[in-house]
């Protein structure tokens, strides 16, 4: 309650389902933005990404990490052959460089804050998959002050 003792007022219903819908759409995302970051880091430390390193590293079962690969695959991110790496392509790059970028100003700005590194670094890893741009630029603007 503010200061007067009224009641907050609530947004209007279009406002609030249009932010819920935004929420969905990220968790929708938020899988393949994981694989082809991970795939990315693991092709720049150890020249390759495997499935098996990929179900490792995700706490999944290798059939669902394979399933999300098929997935990345049909949708044009990644490429692979049966028991071989797996390497991104071009649209999996881009989208792996852009995850990246978005994670580390999140983790940069939250530490400018004070955050503990380590706590930092988990806190990024949810809500770099649900930032808007506008607040992403705003971070990164805060960070070089």
């Amino acid at each position: 309650m503010s200061a007067n003792n009224k009641k907050p007022e609530m947004v209007d219903p279009q406002t609030q389902a249009s932010w819920f819908a935004r929420v969905r759409e990220a968790h929708q995302t938020e899988t393949k933005e994981d694989y082809v970051e991970l795939i990315a880091d693991l092709i720049a430390f150890q020249n390759e990404a495997r499935l098996s390193d990929l179900a490792e590293r995700l706490g999944v079962s290798h059939p669902t990490a394979n399933k999300v690969v098929a997935r990345l695959q049909e949708e044009g991110y990644v490429t692979s052959q049966p028991y071989r790496s797996i390497f991104l392509t071009e649209k999996g790059q881009s989208l792996a460089d852009k995850c990246k970028k978005r994670h580390q100003i999140v983790l940069e700005f939250l530490i400018k804050l004070g955050v503990d590194p380590q706590t930092a670094e988990f806190d990024a890893e949810g809500i770099e998959h649900h930032i808007s741009e506008e607040t992403l630029q705003i971070m990164q603007d805060f960070k070089t002050r």
